[in-house]
C-alpha cells in the first residue's frame, strides 16, 4: 500500500511540474476539462462520449512523455545535438500524430450526431 502512495505522489508531482513548466500541457488539460461537457453534448451514445475524452487524454499521455525526452535530453546537453534534436523531433511527431488521432474521433463523432453516418 505504501508503494501504490508513493507511486501517486510521484504522479501528482510529475503533472504538476509539467503544468508549471510547459504551455501544451497547461492547453491539453484546458481541452481535457473541455472535452468532458462537450463529449456528453456530441457523443451520440455514453460510449462515444467517454471515447472522446480518451482521445483527449491520450494527447496528454503523450504531450507528458514528449515532455520527459525533452526534459532529459535537455539535461543531458544543451549544446546541439544532431541525434537529441531527432529524438525531440519523434516526440514531437507522436504529439502530432496523437492530436491527429482525437482530431479524427472528434470530427467523426459530429459527423455521426448530425445523423451523416
Amino acid at each position: 500500500m505504501l508503494r501504490i502512495w508513493k507511486a501517486t505522489i510521484n504522479s501528482r508531482n510529475g503533472l504538476a511540474f509539467a503544468f508549471q513548466s510547459e504551455q501544451a500541457v497547461r492547453e491539453e488539460i484546458f481541452a481535457l476539462l473541455l472535452s468532458v461537457p462537450l463529449a456528453w453534448f456530441i457523443g451520440a451514445t455514453a460510449m462515444r462520449a467517454v471515447e472522446l475524452v480518451c482521445a483527449v487524454a491520450f494527447v496528454l499521455v503523450v504531450e507528458l512523455l514528449n515532455t520527459a525526452i525533452e526534459k532529459l535530453a535537455d539535461r543531458l546537453t544543451m549544446d546541439h545535438d544532431k541525434q537529441i534534436g531527432r529524438v525531440k523531433d519523434m516526440g514531437s511527431a507522436a504529439v502530432g500524430v496523437a492530436l491527429l488521432m482525437a482530431g479524427a474521433f472528434w470530427i467523426f463523432a459530429v459527423v455521426e450526431r448530425l445523423g451523416f453516418l
